[in-house]
């Protein structure tokens, strides 16, 4: 009876073991994945911040369609937030940008909504930062300071529509203007320059950074004279550069050959300068003159000057008909083809217009691009390191024929 009572037992426990060795798997936890994005409010022409709340259990990553939105961070792992920052719009139109935040089996996609910079109508505002004021959507800016490497430091396009004044080279007068101030001493864009400067650089590629500063492409523009490969591979062709403004001083300082003088507008080759249009006003004459350079490609003729009011002379005497510091007038700068054509006007006065024949300066040749500049280019650098030249500008406009 024993041995059948344990044989007996066994078997009940070898029965419970097999039992609980063949039992069913417990079902296995799928976990769904999950990426949704919180929304954004239309942005305002500034520069501006908002924030997007992810919502995850992934790997996220983010991708942009355009350069003038950042964001921080660019990607995470589950539950986060995105800081969205757009650059100050510089249109006058509204603009769309796209966020894409990828992860997983997942594409979310963001609009972003900049509203369009305000058209003031031309009226200045002496509380508003120049890019407020006036269309700077393509221009950068050249300064005195020093970049860190010995030469001139450059204000981006981008840097100077977010509101960039400087209250020692760069900001809005009393009245609204845009006031350019530029010491003889300073830091110089080059090696090749002599001169310091604080001017506009245009640059027709806007805040595309992708396009490169130099050469026949979207950042440029060549003369309705040059081949039909490089008119269609450039931004634009011939130009129009009209701007209103008073030269508040001048220096009175240095050598005979240069006291006085300034640059306030140009159109710049490669290499060269189809024209630098020049005040001077010397220091015993209470009125100023007007004239400008031309100046041919090398190897296809010298430089050619121009007088327009007054004279470009050392000595020159008093002009009967200049113009006085603080005096507003306007220059236009137009090119057709091979015609460069600079009208000088004043309230009251005729225009003064000169015309000039650009067939053989070599600019119409392939590979050839140009660009506009507006503002203040040193003429004297012979002078105290203390003296300078300062001018208010009160427009400033300009424009291409494009394809």
């Amino acid at each position: 009876m024993k041995f059948v009572f344990k044989l007996s037992l066994l078997s009940i426990v070898f029965f419970m073991l097999l039992s609980c060795g063949s039992s069913e798997p417990e079902d296995e936890v799928i976990i769904e994945e999950q990426l949704a994005l919180s929304t954004l409010n239309v942005f305002s022409a500034d520069q501006e911040s908002q924030s997007v709340t992810v919502t995850s259990n992934l790997y996220w990553y983010t991708e942009l369609n355009v350069d003038w939105i950042t964001l921080s961070p660019r990607f995470g792992t589950d539950n986060g937030a995105i800081n969205v920052t757009v650059a100050s719009n510089p249109n006058f139109e509204e603009r769309t940008g796209t966020i894409t935040v990828i992860g997983g089996s997942y594409t979310r996609n963001l609009t972003v909504t900049q509203e369009a910079k305000v058209d003031n109508g031309g009226v200045l505002d002496p509380n508003k930062s120049p890019a407020q004021n006036f269309d700077l959507s393509t221009w950068k800016l050249n300064t005195p300071e020093n970049n860190g490497s010995g030469f001139s430091k450059t204000i981006s396009v981008s840097e100077i529509n977010g509101g960039y004044e400087d209250n020692n080279y760069f900001y809005t007068g009393s009245d609204g203007g845009l006031v350019f101030k530029c010491p003889v001493d300073g830091f110089k864009t080059s090696a090749n320059t002599s001169y310091t400067r604080v001017e506009l650089r245009e640059m027709l590629r806007g805040t595309d950074t992708s396009i490169p500063t130099q050469g026949v492409n979207k950042n440029n523009w060549v003369f309705g004279s040059s081949p039909a490969s490089d008119k269609t591979a450039a931004a634009g062709f011939d130009g129009e550069m009209n701007a209103t403004l008073a030269v508040n001083y001048v220096t009175t300082t240095g050598s005979s050959g240069q006291v006085g003088r300034v640059i306030i507008g140009q159109i710049h080759a490669n290499d060269d300068e189809p024209i630098r249009l020049y005040y001077r006003k010397l220091p015993n004459n209470s009125l100023g003159s007007i004239y400008f350079a031309h100046e041919p490609r090398d190897g296809f003729g010298g430089e050619q000057w121009y007088d327009m009011i007054g004279s470009r002379s050392n000595s020159a005497t008093n002009p009967s008909d200049g113009i006085a510091l603080d005096e507003k007038f306007s220059y236009q700068i137009k090119t057709v083809n091979n015609t460069l054509t600079v009208t000088i006007s004043r309230e009251g006065k005729p225009d003064v217009v000169e015309v000039v024949d650009m067939t053989n300066s070599g600019f119409d040749q392939s590979g050839q691009y140009q660009y506009f500049k507006a503002g203040l280019y040193q003429g004297n650098n012979s002078g105290s390191s203390d003296d300078y030249v300062q001018a208010t500008f009160y427009a400033l406009e300009k424009s291409h024929t494009t394809n």
